[in-house]
C-alpha cells in the first residue's frame, strides 16, 4: 500500500487552490528531471498529495473549451458572486461552489503503473463505488469522462465532473462532486460543453442534505480501494 500525503483545504479560492496545486507540480517536476541524472539506487521517491477543497462560486474553462459555453456576462457574474477562470486542465467548462467536494490529486502515475486513460478511469471507480454506498446507482457515458446517471435515457444526468492534467506522468486538477451543491449556477452554462444533458446532485437524488463529512470519508476510502493508496 503506497503511502499518499491527504490534505482538507476546506473553503478556498480558486486560484489559491490552483496556485498551491502548481507549487507542488512544479516541485514533483523537478524531482523527475533530477531522477534521470540519477543512478537508480539514489532515485527520490515522489510521495503525491490528494487534496479535497470546496470553492466559492467560480467557473472554470478547460484547454479544449469554448467560452460561448459560459451564458452569462461579467455584469451577471458578479450580481450572482461568482468567478470565473481559464485554466490548463482538459474538458470544457464547469462549475465550482458550496456543497461540492473538489479533489485534486497531485500523484505520479509511474509509482502506481498508471497510463492517464486508467487514471481517470480510477477517479470515476472510486466516486461510482462511493455512490453505490449511498444506494445511487452511477456509471460512465461512452465518450464523455465523469460520473452520470441513467445514461441510456432523455434523463441522463452528471454527478461528478472530471478534467486533468498530466505532464511527465505528474497529475493536476481533478474532480468535482455535487454533494449538497446549488445545481441553479449551472443554468448559466453549457456543463462540459453538453446542451442536451442535466446536472444533478447527491441530495437531489436523495432527496435530502447528506453529512458531507461523511461523503467525503467514505469517499478517502474509496480512492484508497481503487487505487491501492494509503491517505495520511
Amino acid at each position: 500500500m503506497k503511502k499518499v500525503k491527504f490534505e482538507d483545504l476546506g473553503l478556498i479560492e480558486y486560484k489559491n487552490a490552483w496556485d498551491y496545486q502548481e507549487k507542488i507540480f512544479s516541485e514533483y517536476i523537478q524531482i523527475k528531471a533530477e531522477n534521470r541524472e540519477l543512478p537508480d539506487d539514489q532515485q527520490k521517491e515522489i510521495e503525491g498529495n490528494v487534496l479535497f477543497c470546496e470553492h466559492p462560486h467560480v467557473y472554470t474553462l478547460g484547454k479544449s473549451g469554448e467560452q460561448n459555453n459560459l451564458l452569462i456576462n461579467d455584469e451577471f457574474l458578479n450580481k450572482i458572486q461568482a468567478t470565473y477562470f481559464k485554466t490548463n486542465r482538459g474538458g470544457d467548462i464547469t462549475y465550482h461552489g458550496p456543497g461540492q467536494i473538489v479533489g485534486y490529486p497531485i500523484i505520479d502515475l509511474e509509482r502506481f503503473n498508471l497510463q492517464v486513460k486508467q487514471y481517470i478511469a480510477n477517479l470515476e471507480e472510486s466516486i461510482i463505488r462511493m455512490l453505490k454506498e449511498y444506494d445511487i446507482d452511477s456509471e460512465r457515458l461512452q465518450g464523455a469522462t465523469g460520473v452520470w446517471l441513467e445514461t441510456g435515457t432523455s434523463k441522463a444526468r452528471k454527478i461528478c465532473a472530471i478534467g486533468v492534467k498530466a505532464s511527465r506522468f505528474i497529475t493536476m486538477h481533478g474532480f468535482a462532486l455535487n454533494v449538497n451543491t446549488n445545481l441553479e449556477y449551472f443554468n448559466h452554462i453549457n456543463p462540459c460543453g453538453f446542451v442536451d444533458k442535466g446536472v444533478t446532485s447527491m441530495e437531489k437524488e436523495l432527496g435530502a442534505k447528506v453529512n458531507y463529512e461523511e461523503v467525503k470519508d467514505v469517499l478517502k476510502g474509496k480512492i484508497e480501494e481503487v487505487f491501492g493508496m494509503k491517505l495520511i
